[in-house]
């Protein structure tokens, strides 16, 4: 991000430090496909939503249908998307999708991996019942990006602060330009806004530097022993119900306190967790997510998010653990 600073100009003015930083734009849109493995095309945004948005309303497809499990910046983009329904597991359901995509050219939307209970959809066989009527898949790798490979899809949105990068940037993937219509003048006329260099930057940076696995698996083994205690209290572990969990987000119903009051404590001991995505969790409204997944009201009402993230410790996993176990036997030692 200093290099991105110090090539203090915008990327689309034709005068020599214009040119410096659109040479440095360009060398990080390649180091970024290099580092995602995507052979495509590669639109600069503000973040995931922008992303979001940019496809959904400028996709040269037919009806849109999305999960009904998908982040609220894909649904508010789509308000008229046909909403497809998920299994009890949160997977998307395969059946009513062959249904659902005959049309023509439709464009569906599925996260790679849910953001409020890190469950993963089964992307190649859902892109290849879209594929089959020639409509687009566009995968929200907002989740996924930089801790798991890019599934098969037609396009893909990123987000730069969820796998250590800047906030505030994002990008678009594309197998062609053409699944797009024009929408302004920078990145070849189909994004509105000079492109953030130092974030671009710091994103390609980031990505680079994503580790394999994206976490040591011994930083997390704590959960595996809330898990357990969890459940002997009485609570609910969700990764228990579904259908491909992953290891960094998880999804745990308290067995005596409602997921707004847990937020509140959990804050109070210095730790940050979330109710439902962090996006929408200031509402503190029920999850979309789990009414789809027909999680039981009163487990959805205790449920909180928790995430993990490439700087995460092991002791603060262990402390997390050690605040849930106060606040479920009702100790005070949790604060």
């Amino acid at each position: 991000m200093d290099e991105g600073f110090a090539l203090w100009a915008n990327p689309s003015s034709p005068h020599a430090e214009g040119r410096k930083a659109r040479a440095s734009l360009e060398d990080a849109r390649e180091r970024i496909k290099r580092a995602l493995g995507w052979e495509g095309e590669v639109i600069f945004t503000s973040g995931a939503s922008e992303a979001a948005a940019l496809a959904l309303s400028h996709a040269n497809a037919g009806a849109r249908l999305a999960s009904a499990v998908e982040h609220d910046a894909i649904l508010k983009a789509a308000p008229d998307a046909e909403r497809l329904p998920v299994r009890p597991d949160g997977a998307l359901d395969l059946k009513n999708l062959s249904e659902a995509v005959r049309r023509e050219k439709p464009l569906v939307a599925v996260q790679q991996i849910n953001s409020e209970t890190g469950n993963a959809q089964p992307l190649a066989e859902i892109s290849a019942i879209v594929q089959e009527t020639g409509g687009y898949l566009l995968a929200d790798c907002a989740q996924s990006a930089g801790k798991f490979a890019l599934p098969p899809c037609d396009i893909a949105i990123i987000s730069a602060h969820k796998f250590g990068g800047p906030i505030g940037v994002g990008a678009l993937l594309v197998k062609d330009y053409a699944m797009l219509a024009p929408s302004g003048g920078q990145e070849r006329g189909y994004r509105r806004g000079t492109e953030n260099l130092p974030g671009v930057l710091g994103m390609a940076a980031a990505l680079e530097a994503c580790s394999d696995p994206y976490l040591d698996p011994a930083i997390l083994e704590p959960l595996d022993q809330l898990a357990q205690k969890c459940r002997d209290l009485g609570g609910t572990w969700l990764s228990d119900r579904l259908s491909d969990r992953t290891p960094y987000i998880r999804a745990i119903a308290m067995p005596n306190m409602s997921g707004s009051a847990q937020v509140m404590r959990f804050d109070m001991a210095g730790i940050s967790v979330s109710q439902g995505s962090a996006c929408s969790s200031g509402t503190m409204k029920t999850s979309h997510v789990l009414q789809a997944m027909q999680v039981e009201p009163e487990v959805a009402d205790r449920t909180i998010r928790a995430s993990f993230g490439w700087n995460t410790t092991r002791e603060e996993v262990e402390r997390f653990c050690e605040v849930w176990l106060d606040l479920a036997q009702g100790k005070s030692g949790a604060l």
